[in-house]
């Protein structure tokens, strides 16, 4: 009788190039979200709706960033996050111009956005702040809460663009064991 032998196959990790790009990654949530809204909205109000669409946003955006987070075989960092940008900035989805990156700034500003522009297509433009500007901030407070975000202008919200400044502080909790700093 002859025995099989079973060799694995072993995957490398998908590079960030070979990632979905965020752009079309929200595309295919608003689609999925737009009737949803539309329910929402004729049952309890565009208030009450736009509430329900952001409590949800919410915990996507921080379960995003952890599950980033625990991607990164090194532990997070400034530099970390900043090689994630690819994946927002793929499919031309933002023309970015960098003001400051080093070890604890990454600031840089956004003159187009395809984000806004695509919700805007869509018809959702009145909520498009929640299912991608909002995201932000959530997004890194789950990828390292060490790192804030200031943003004082958005070209989703009528904005001439999109101000990013992320720094890196001593407060927060450390991802890896999630003690906060002193």
């Amino acid at each position: 009788m002859t025995q099989e032998r079973i060799i694995p196959i072993q995957q490398e990790p998908a590079s960030h190039d070979d990632r979905l790009g965020i752009l079309a990654r929200r595309r295919i949530e608003a689609e999925i979200i737009k009737p949803i809204y539309e329910i929402l909205k004729r049952d309890l109000g565009i208030e009450r709706a736009q509430a329900v669409i952001g409590e949800a946003i919410r915990g996507a955006a921080i379960g995003a960033g952890q599950s980033f987070a625990a991607q990164e075989e090194n532990g997070t960092s400034i530099a970390s996050f900043v090689a994630l940008q690819v994946l927002w900035e793929k499919d031309d989805a933002l023309t970015v111009a960098v003001r400051r990156e080093d070890e604890t700034h990454y600031d840089y500003d956004v003159h187009r956005c395809r984000y806004a522009e695509m919700y805007h297509e869509m018809g959702l433009g009145e909520i498009g702040h929640l299912l991608s500007c909002a995201r932000d901030a959530l997004f890194i407070e789950g990828y390292d809460p060490r790192i804030e975000l200031t943003r004082t202008t958005t070209i989703m919200q009528g904005g001439p663009r999109c101000d990013f400044r992320y720094r890196l502080t001593e407060n927060g909790a450390s991802p890896a064991t999630g003690q906060r700093h002193a």
